[in-house]
């Protein structure tokens, strides 16, 4: 091992390469605290000729990666392995190119969300906006997939990536895709966009921007109950109208927030709805009356509209709080992230609800409410015994309540280690084994991210069907989980 770090520093120079334990705790999770691990090193490349050189120093040795940009995920995706390096690309934050004729930009992967729009405003922007965007990078974006709360309208990451620059697992550099929207062959850009850092390393990412809407109208109302809110996104939506973000908190998620952002909100209220317009101006203008029609005719008493900029920025601002904001309510908190059918919101919010009273634990719901992504929030108390894995069940369960309703376990956050044991309950093992097929014709070695998304070890060579022992198996060099 010793050799590696050698060979690792020689590429990224001594003050990149960290091996010492308290060096390496900054890098032990990711923005799920639940999951902790050391690497044997971390080593923070500055160009995609050093991630080559890196990766090709792993494959030399053997040796597991995992890349990481701002560690802001929320499934456990870029947790480190014990036995291998953390490749963590928070120095590629360049801006490549900015291109408006073409609409398009080039980043490296270290660059944050906030900063493609900020580089492009105030023509263009970059919709997917995940809460996090002022710290979660370009890069991640791509692993997971990220969305946002204007993805009901706009689309996630997926739908912006062109083109990526990718290191392979044994340290090649290959470019997909492009400028263009479609290029022809196959679509491999759809494959590596949201593989979880399982098939390569992005180290430039071509983006599309757009155009900033003429106009935006922003209004938050308030109802009694989550039911009477998910009615109302139903109604929005049935009637034809297609809101730049529809977004929805509970009661415990309006009072913390309101806690921090000191919008005026009302506390006690059973769900606050906030809906944003963008476009023509007098698209804009028609359809907002109709929405807050909407909004009154499904029970709410209380509707606020944005008088400028600052009081827009006010409500989104108290939206965003609401993940930091549960501080104030617990000291620890476990988040889910699971879909379900629009039609099925007051459904599954009274289920979790039932949930939580079963488990005598608070349930604090926000969520991207358009396209039925939630994000149930489960707090505990981290220093009472037992409490951590009561969040964990508890939370297990309400993906089990999505899945009934034919949801999805995941919207954006992704599967990383904290989900996989889900997987099964939605992939049978034909399913499962394309998946592996896949990433092994990227990573035959089974270097990159390993442990990650799928449920069980697997390992290139299996052959699909009834189980067989793997060679590595027979001759005492791997162990079947």
């Amino acid at each position: 091992m010793s050799e590696l770090v050698r060979e690792l520093r020689r590429v990224a120079g001594d003050e990149w390469v960290y091996t010492q334990a308290d060096q390496l705790r900054t890098y032990e999770s990711d923005g799920l605290l639940q999951y902790h691990a050391v690497p044997i090193a971390a080593v923070l490349p500055a160009s995609t000729e050093e991630v080559q050189g890196v990766v090709r120093a792993c494959a030399r040795a053997g040796v597991p990666w995992v890349a990481r940009g701002s560690g802001s995920g929320l499934s456990g995706g870029a947790l480190p392995l014990t036995d291998g390096v953390l490749i963590v690309v928070s120095r590629m934050q360049r801006i490549v190119e900015v291109d408006l004729d073409n609409a398009r930009v080039c980043v490296e992967p270290g660059v944050t969300n906030a900063s493609v729009s900020a580089a492009v405003a105030p023509d263009y922007f970059y919709p997917p906006d995940p809460s996090s965007q002022i710290v979660c990078s370009i890069g991640g974006n791509v692993a997971e997939n990220s969305g946002g709360a204007h993805c009901f309208k706009y689309g996630f990451t997926t739908n912006y990536v062109c083109g990526l620059e990718l290191v392979l697992a044994d340290g090649e550099r290959v470019e997909i895709g492009g400028r263009e929207l479609d290029p022809p062959g196959y679509d491999l850009l759809g494959a590596v966009v949201g593989s979880e850092g399982t098939l390569a390393v992005a180290t430039k990412v071509w983006l599309r921007v757009m155009p900033s809407p003429e106009t935006v109208k922003t209004l938050v109302a308030f109802f009694d109950t989550t039911r009477q809110g998910g009615e109302a996104v139903s109604a929005i939506v049935q009637a034809g109208v297609v809101p730049g973000a529809i977004e929805m908190m509970d009661a415990l998620a309006i009072r913390a927030s309101e806690e921090m952002a000191h919008a005026g909100y009302p506390v006690g209220r059973g769900a606050a709805l906030l809906v944003e317009l963008d476009g023509a101006e007098h698209e804009c203008e028609a359809r907002f009356d109709e929405v807050v029609a909407i909004c009154e005719s499904c029970g709410s008493d209380d509707v606020r509209v944005a008088r400028d900029e600052a009081e827009r920025q006010l409500f989104w601002k108290t939206r965003k709080a609401a993940f930091p904001a549960m501080g104030r309510i617990a000291p620890n908190y476990f988040v889910q992230d699971g879909v379900i059918p629009r039609t099925k919101l007051p459904e599954v919010l009274e289920r979790i609800d039932q949930l939580a009273a079963e488990y005598d634990m608070q349930v604090a719901n926000v969520f991207h409410a358009g396209d039925g992504n939630l994000h149930p929030l489960v707090c505990y108390d981290g220093a009472v015994p037992g409490e951590a894995e009561k969040a964990e069940e508890l939370s297990g369960l309400i993906l089990d309540a999505c899945l009934e309703v034919g949801g999805s376990i995941t919207g954006e956050h992704g599967v990383g280690v904290d989900k996989k044991k889900h997987m099964p309950k939605m992939f049978d093992e034909s399913d499962l084994d394309a998946f592996q097929r896949l990433r092994c014709a990227f990573d035959p070695a089974g270097l990159a991210n390993p442990g990650k998304v799928m449920p069980t070890p697997r390992l290139c060579g299996e052959v699909p069907g009834p189980y067989r022992r793997h060679p590595l198996e027979v001759a005492g060099l791997a162990e079947r989980f």
